[in-house]
């Protein structure tokens, strides 16, 4: 894990969001470090897929503060999160079927020549990016359709680095692939870290998460639930967080017990 700053590329302090009567999430905190791989858990429900909205900007946060990089910004909107460097590949990849690898990358972001495409500066571009990532594909000018599904995940993750984000947030990348597409992904991410990158990664597979991610941050129930980092922490105590095995009459006598001797 390369940590060139002691300061987070990102950092959540207090988040809350609620939709109406529903509380999504309480009192969040969350840091990413460039340099490294932070793995998003929880069961369905805990308030993942509400924290990453809100990263991302399409869901502005109630209460608490977002920093980036040591100040306060407010994220409003997705562009807010794009102009400071924060990319999300969500997990519908939103590909253009019909449309060639370059097109895919350069999607919404082409270069022009003269207010005429240049298609030979944007395909250079795009084979030196696949190939900085060891990312194989027959060619960038096939259809994203005749890709493989790995082949697919990985045009999607090299699509959001275009823009050079400093924060790439992968929602499931790995769901639905098969192993050796699974160990495509999994390169991949290890890659981002390697150029620097502090990547959030969301998975439920659990093999993915230790296979590289640095730390594991669980939410349960819209709120944290730990941060552990994945090579000091047992496979057990992740999953005794995720599932809230932990919290239990048991648990709390013992911590009610330790909060009277410490006023003693």
């Amino acid at each position: 894990m390369i940590h060139v700053s002691a300061t987070p590329v990102l950092a959540l302090r207090g988040i809350s969001k609620r939709f109406g009567a529903v509380q999504a999430l309480t009192d969040v905190d969350l840091e990413i470090h460039p340099g490294e791989v932070v793995a998003l858990v929880g069961d369905n429900g805990a308030g993942k897929s509400t924290l990453v909205k809100t990263i991302s900007g399409v869901h502005p946060i109630d209460e608490g503060a977002i920093e980036w990089e040591g100040g306060t910004v407010r994220i409003n909107r997705p562009n807010d999160a794009q102009d400071l460097g924060i990319a999300t590949v969500y997990q519908d990849l939103a590909l253009c079927d019909n449309l060639d690898v370059v097109a895919n990358l350069f999607l919404g972001n082409e270069l022009r020549s003269a207010s005429v495409l240049d298609e030979i500066a944007m395909e250079k571009r795009a084979k030196e990016l696949l190939d900085t990532l060891s990312i194989r594909i027959p060619s960038v000018r096939i259809p994203v359709a005749s890709l493989s599904g790995g082949q697919r995940q990985v045009v999607a993750i090299a699509r959001a680095l275009i823009g050079d984000p400093k924060v790439v947030i992968l929602d499931e990348p790995t769901a639905a692939l098969g192993v050796e597409q699974t160990a495509q992904v999994l390169d991949l991410v290890e890659r981002l870290r390697e150029r620097g990158h502090g990547v959030i990664l969301i998975s439920h597979n659990m093999a993915d998460v230790n296979a590289v991610a640095d730390r594991v941050a669980v939410l349960r129930l819209g709120r944290n639930n730990g941060v552990f980092d994945v090579a000091t922490t047992s496979h057990e105590e992740v999953i005794a967080a995720i599932t809230g095995a932990t919290d239990n009459a048991v648990t709390r006598r013992q911590a009610r017990t330790v909060t009277k001797e410490d006023a003693k």
